[in-house]
């Protein structure tokens, strides 16, 4: 029986030891969850703040913590690339969608694709408007004769 009882013990020390263990990894993973949690929310939400009327509400991709919580693991927000009347307004609407998707500090892949489009976009409005300004000088050096 004495080597039941410290059988019990043992037993008993090591279930403490294991359900310490396992507070300690539950604890860890709820402070992991946390830190990407907030780190994702900053992320989307420096793409809205950023993005004004171009960017869309951010969704979440949410896991289940051991505490039964949920916690956002990714996340994204939709941002619409939308040309002006004009070449300048385009200009200026890609200049915003461009610091929208570069408003976090650390942009995904994703992120720089939008910014990259958004300067070929840009780039595109900017010869249109190089060609319209040519046009109108062409227009304005042209002498035209009227005789009544």
């Amino acid at each position: 029986m004495t080597i039941s009882s410290h059988s019990s013990i043992y037993s008993s020390v090591f279930n403490s030891i294991n359900h310490k263990t396992n507070d300690t990894q539950t604890m860890q993973k709820i402070s992991e969850l946390q830190s990407i949690d907030t780190k994702v929310r900053a992320h989307e939400m420096a793409h809205q703040a950023v993005g004004g009327g171009f960017a869309g509400a951010p969704s979440y991709t949410l896991q289940k913590g051991p505490d039964g919580k949920d916690y956002a693991v990714a996340g994204e927000v939709p941002i619409k690339i939308e040309k002006g009347k004009t070449p300048e307004e385009t200009i200026a609407n890609m200049q915003q969608i461009k610091a929208a998707a570069l408003a976090p500090a650390d942009p995904s892949p994703q992120d720089l694709r939008v910014a990259q489009n958004a300067d070929m976009i840009a780039s595109e409005a900017k010869q249109q408007e190089n060609q319209n300004n040519s046009n109108d000088n062409n227009l304005n050096n042209q002498h035209i004769d009227i005789y009544a």
